[in-house]
């Protein structure tokens, strides 16, 4: 048995509550973001243990310590029947491939949505499932998408009885692949919401609906974002699995790189790196809307208005205000709520520099570099990869090689790197064809998807018009 595990929120205003309770929720009702009260500490025994584990296993062992009231029984069978060949095409879950000069590539891009998020939503979906058995209760899932979030929580709640989806994307930024996997999903319990704005428009919206409490109580809302802590702790588990793979003893030190949009990624190996995980450095890349690269370079974190956003050909970056970024800022604020949330106050009128506080000084304790990739970078490194070891990565992916190379000088000699697969390169075919002149291989279970009848509403940035479309369809 594990110690009891509760949560708190990153505004200080929420008493510690368990992992289900807060598991089905978005934001805090204070507005802040659910956060472990402390972070489990492995030690090297442990570790050790953990080495020749299969990745249900593992997966096990570290969301076993942040689900601690769901009896281990039953979080062992959510877990084996989440982490299958059957769906992630592969035993080993998330398989390591050596690129080159000690760069490696943590494939997490296998599962039924063809991107990172399955990994986690499939188990999100699971974890539901079993809770709402429980409970009897329905759902409304209200979520936000640049891309792949949206694609991998239909395809998780698809089947699933007691739960609904809205999922809401930025019209016409997506990929056109993107689009048609969301989209060609006709199911009645799936309902999919392009919003005439940017991805940042659309997460506005979801945090709007999520501080009615009012509404969010009536209709039972919940969210599949990347804020939802149960995500943040599936994507943990591969961190562990990759350094695992890549290493003979628990003396070694590897560093990741993590293409970063919305923070959520590259957070769980920061949590992976608070629980003891040996971890060199954790390296942030992002593309042309480099908020996150400003910050770490400066300490100033300012996101940009919706008309500043890049549109890119790594469209799931596309995005100004990281979401789980605040979790982040709350550790580096040694666990203040009150500094955390005074902090955010000045996020609401432009943003907040550290300037030369305690904050700005310790920010170096966390190990995290970072660095930034435009267009030419990602074909360059496209070519560059393929022409090294025959290996076609999406632009995303590519993203994170770009920022690995550049930073693997800085490094302790021999360091081996990992970069995050983020997304299988079919996703953005337009992209690989300009670089490598050809059409990426299609798995056969998306031959012609774009082909496929689809649905979707187009509705205007409005929250009050997603929350009368809400109230329409479930009929209160």
């Amino acid at each position: 048995m594990h110690p009891a595990m509760n949560y708190i929120s990153t505004r200080g205003g929420m008493l510690p509550r368990p992992f289900t309770e807060i598991l089905l929720e978005g934001l805090a009702p204070d507005g802040g973001l659910v956060v472990p009260e402390t972070y489990p500490r492995l030690t090297d025994e442990q570790l050790l243990a953990m080495r020749t584990m299969s990745y249900p296993e593992l997966a096990l062992e570290i969301i076993g310590r942040f689900a601690t009231d769901i009896p281990h029984d039953d979080l062992k069978s959510i877990i084996d029947a989440t982490y299958t060949e059957q769906t992630f095409a592969s035993v080993d879950i998330t398989p390591v491939e050596p690129l080159t000069n000690d760069l490696y590539l943590l494939c997490t891009s296998n599962g039924p949505s063809l991107a990172f998020k399955d990994i986690a939503m499939q188990l999100l979906g699971n974890l539901f499932d079993y809770v709402l058995d429980k409970t009897g209760d329905e759902l409304n899932i209200l979520g936000a998408t640049s891309g792949d979030t949206g694609g991998a929580a239909i395809y998780a709640m698809r089947e699933k009885t007691h739960i609904r989806v809205f999922m809401l994307s930025p019209y016409q930024r997506t990929s056109a692949f993107q689009a048609a996997q969301m989209f060609s999903v006709l199911d009645p319990n799936i309902h999919n919401i392009a919003i005439r704005g940017v991805f940042d428009d659309c997460q506005d919206i979801v945090k709007l609906v999520g501080e009615d409490a009012a509404f969010k109580a009536r209709y039972n809302i919940g969210t599949v974002n990347s804020i939802n802590w149960a995500r943040v702790v599936a994507q943990v588990v591969y961190y562990f699995k990759g350094y695992f793979a890549v290493t003979s003893t628990n003396a070694e030190q590897v560093a990741f790189a993590v293409p970063s949009g919305n923070f959520g990624n590259i957070f769980a190996g920061h949590v992976a790196r608070m629980m003891g995980l040996p971890i060199e450095r954790l390296i942030l890349a992002t593309n042309e809307n480099d908020v996150l690269d400003e910050f770490f370079r400066t300490g100033a974190y300012r996101p940009r208005a919706s008309i500043a956003v890049h549109a890119t050909s790594s469209p799931s970056m596309d995005i100004s205000k990281a979401s789980n970024f605040e979790r982040f800022i709350f550790d580096l604020t040694g666990r203040d709520g009150d500094r955390t949330r005074s902090l955010y106050e000045e996020v609401r009128t432009g943003g907040f520099d550290l300037g030369d506080s305690d904050e700005r000084r310790a920010m170096s304790d966390y190990k995290i570099a970072s660095g930034v990739s435009t267009h030419s970078d990602r074909i360059a490194t496209i070519r560059y990869v393929y022409e090294t070891c025959s290996r076609v990565i999406d632009t995303h992916t590519a993203d994170g090689v770009k920022v690995a190379r550049e930073q693997q000088h800085s490094l302790p000699a021999g360091t081996k790197v990992l970069c995050l697969e983020t997304a299988l390169p079919v996703k953005f075919g337009a992209t690989i064809v300009e670089a490598l002149g050809f059409e990426p291989q299609r798995p056969d279970k998306v031959i012609g998807l774009e082909a496929r009848e689809q649905q979707v509403q187009v509705v205007d940035n409005d929250a009050a018009a997603v929350m009368d479309l809400i109230a329409k369809v479930t009929g209160r």
